[in-house]
């Protein structure tokens, strides 16, 4: 994976209220209820795709926050009801470039109403070089999901969950962190399809 450690995180911390923390701490609590779902996932994920690693505890994704294809702001918590595959990009990362067409695959392929591959974009800047970057790498099936200020980044890093990009993580119908990864992954292959099948297994 491409390291971006060296961008610091310009974002003071959320002054969220006592009201927010609690419904946080529940939907943690719920997600932690998880775990057993989590090591099976993570056993699953073998060949292409071992690097996955089972979340540990699993841990509330939901307010996560980026852009819809149609530039609306949303949060993981407006696609419940299916199993995410959260993958975040850049341009300027060279083992994203070589991801992408597998990604794009794996969602032609499995995408439905109870998978999606939602790849996010994390370039600083307009939309002008992401765009580029799909059409050179012959993306169609994927939504053009978007985040320009690094704090998705810095949101998952501070978690303890993104080294660099790309990072990847699958992410349950209720928004619970089920598995991540750092680095390129082969999704395209049969052992990711292996993987989504177990996820979305009820």
């Amino acid at each position: 994976y491409v390291s971006i450690a060296a961008i610091g995180n310009n974002r003071g911390e959320n002054g969220g209220t006592a009201g927010e923390a609690v419904v946080a701490t529940e939907a943690d609590a719920a997600c932690a209820g998880k775990a057993a779902k989590a090591r099976s996932v993570g056993e699953a994920a073998t060949g292409h795709v071992a690097a996955l690693l089972a979340a540990d505890p699993p841990s509330s994704l939901r307010k996560l926050a980026f852009n819809a294809p149609d530039g609306a702001p949303m949060t993981v918590a407006d696609r419940d009801g299916r199993m995410l595959l959260l993958n975040l990009w850049a341009t300027w990362c060279a083992p994203c470039r070589a991801e992408m067409p597998a990604l794009d695959t794996l969602q032609k392929e499995m995408g439905s109403d109870e998978f999606e591959v939602v790849a996010v974009n994390v370039d600083t800047g307009d939309d002008t070089k992401p765009k580029k970057f799909l059409a050179e790498t012959g993306v169609t099936n994927l939504g053009y999901y978007r985040e320009n200020t690094l704090s998705l980044f810095n949101e998952l890093k501070k978690r303890g969950l993104a080294l660099g990009l790309p990072v990847t993580l699958l992410v349950d119908r209720d928004g619970c962190l089920i598995a991540n990864m750092n680095g390129p992954a082969e999704w395209a292959s049969e052992d990711a399809r292996a993987l989504v099948r177990a996820a979305i297994a009820p």
